[in-house]
């Protein structure tokens, strides 16, 4: 035997045994009451009701653990129809002062919004996001950034892809179909249009934080997503058939023409 001491190796090789994931990412936030509330008496409504809302691929979502969900953004009624549609709350990124509006403010925050300096920088909102992950949460990106007026992914970011490879954590490729005609950008009252969301399976984080490995990832979002959204609404015996431009799949040429 030689003379090193015990306590220093039993330190090494216990970090070493230490698993991959941090413990946090096995524990998944459960919802709030409020959040309940919410989703049963105002998102349901809104999206099976008036938006004849259906959605499929609910088998692809993984029930417990961090998973950043990457989708296409044509309105602002896409987030809390996510988390609805998924079945477990997505935590997306939101405005600090919003958090300060009575009422608005701890609605929000139950719904697992997370609060973003206004002028903060991309590193920072990073930070934010991955706290997040690593609580547990379903953590929303939309992944061109900003609502887009065809409704489809057409300048992917690579922030989804980054996030994932610091969490160590799969990206979740879901279309949101039919909600840029539904309530997109230029447009100041609802159409009653269908809105359906298709989930995507679930995408490995990249290999490394890499530029050319979060490329990698960031295509497969978009192009997963894209196919998705290609397949058009949903089919089935409870919707009325597609007759009219209103209801036909995303497109490169602009909608409204």
């Amino acid at each position: 035997m030689s003379g090193t001491p015990i306590g220093p190796v039993r330190r090494v090789l216990g970090r070493r045994r230490r698993p991959v994931e941090p413990p946090a990412l096995l524990s998944t936030p459960r919802p709030s009451l409020t959040y309940r509330l919410i989703s049963y008496l105002l998102v349901f409504p809104l999206y099976r009701l008036l938006f004849r809302g259906r959605t499929a691929g609910n088998d692809n979502v993984p029930l417990e653990g961090a998973v950043v969900v990457v989708a296409n953004h044509g309105s602002h009624i896409d987030p809390p129809l996510l988390g609805h549609a998924l079945g477990r709350p997505v935590a997306f990124m939101a405005k600090a002062e919003l958090f300060r509006v009575p009422l608005l403010g701890p609605i929000i925050r139950a719904c697992g919004a997370y609060p973003v300096a206004r002028g903060a920088s991309d590193r920072e909102a990073i930070r934010v996001a991955t706290d997040r992950l690593l609580q547990g949460w379903a953590t929303g990106v939309f992944i061109d950034g900003t609502r887009q007026r065809n409704g489809r992914v057409n300048d992917p970011q690579p922030g989804a892809a980054l996030l994932a490879a610091r969490a160590g954590v799969p990206l979740l490729p879901v279309a949101i179909v039919n909600s840029h005609r539904a309530l997109g950008p230029g447009q100041s009252s609802p159409r009653l249009v269908p809105v359906h969301i298709r989930i995507g399976t679930p995408i490995p984080p990249p290999a490394s934080r890499r530029r050319a490995d979060l490329d990698v990832v960031t295509r497969a979002c978009q192009e997963q997503i894209n196919q998705l959204l290609d397949l058009g609404l949903i089919s089935g015996r409870q919707l009325a058939p597609a007759r009219e431009r209103d209801a036909l799949p995303p497109s490169g040429a602009d909608p409204d023409r």
